[in-house]
This record gives C-alpha cells, sequence and structure tokens, in this order.
C-alpha cells in the first residue's frame, strides 16, 4: 500500500496502463529509451483529464505549457508485450507544473523507470513566460484538493 509521501505533498495522481507495442522496442525486444518521455506524456494527460484541464483548455484558457525540464532514471527493462503501470504525481503547481512519475512493471510491480518533468505556462497571445501558473489551472488543481 502506498503511503502518503509516495503521492506528493497534494495527494494528486493517475495512473494509467500501457501495452508496450513492437514498434517501441529495438532489435533484443527491449524498450528504446527515448520512449519513455513518451509513456510520461500518457501519464501527463491522464493526470489533467483527472485536474480537468485537458490541453484543449489550456489552449482555450490562453496558455501553452512546454516541458523545460526532463530528468528519466532507467533502473529495469521493459520488453515487447509487458504491459506497464504509469503513476504521474502532481508536486507543484502554483508557479510551475511540476510532475513525477513511476512506471512499473503492471505484473511483476518492478519498478522499472522514474522521472521529473517541468512545465512552465506561456501566454499564447504574447508568447511571454509566466511566473505564476493561470488562475484557470490553479482553480481547477484547487477544487481537487477540496474533493
Amino acid at each position: 500500500m502506498a503511503s502518503k509521501e509516495d503521492n506528493g505533498p497534494y495527494n494528486i495522481f493517475a495512473e494509467t496502463e500501457i501495452v508496450i507495442e513492437f514498434y517501441d522496442v529495438d532489435p533484443v525486444a527491449v524498450v528504446w529509451h527515448g520512449n519513455y518521455v513518451k509513456y510520461f506524456e500518457t501519464g501527463r494527460r491522464t493526470l489533467l483529464e483527472k485536474i480537468d484541464y485537458r490541453y484543449f483548455d489550456m489552449q482555450d484558457s490562453g496558455y501553452i505549457f512546454p516541458i523545460i525540464d526532463i530528468s528519466i532514471k532507467y533502473i529495469n527493462s521493459l520488453r515487447f508485450m509487458d504491459r506497464a503501470r504509469i503513476k504521474t504525481i502532481l508536486m507543484e503547481y502554483e508557479n510551475r507544473l511540476k510532475l513525477k512519475y513511476e512506471i512499473r512493471n503492471a505484473k511483476t510491480g518492478l519498478l522499472t523507470t522514474k522521472g521529473i518533468t517541468t512545465q512552465m505556462a506561456i501566454d499564447i497571445k504574447t508568447g511571454e513566460s509566466c511566473f505564476v501558473c493561470p488562475k484557470g489551472f490553479t482553480d481547477k488543481v484547487e477544487a481537487l484538493l477540496r474533493k
């Protein structure tokens, strides 16, 4: 059972499961390292859906959130046809969007990969960086915190 610390400071997280496809592996049937960024994206989309602030909502509110930093730690391999469980955890949301990822082999529970992404809000009209996340986004997170 996960402790509160495993779920970040806000206890807001999402989990999703994927199957490792043939097109994601290298010649020895191990996931090519660059595909973990794609798996993080799947987890991020799932968490944003839980927050109710999808990519179209971002654009409609006048902001985009490009990744400004990413780190990945490879621990164990995933292979063709493995099922992987992606857990995405909200770490920061007021000044930037910082997410932590844990990818596990869904069958064994073995941690395979962990990482962190940091995103900053950009005003679509001006192209300027925002040093505080848009109120529309923070309001959605805070509504989830109250549940």
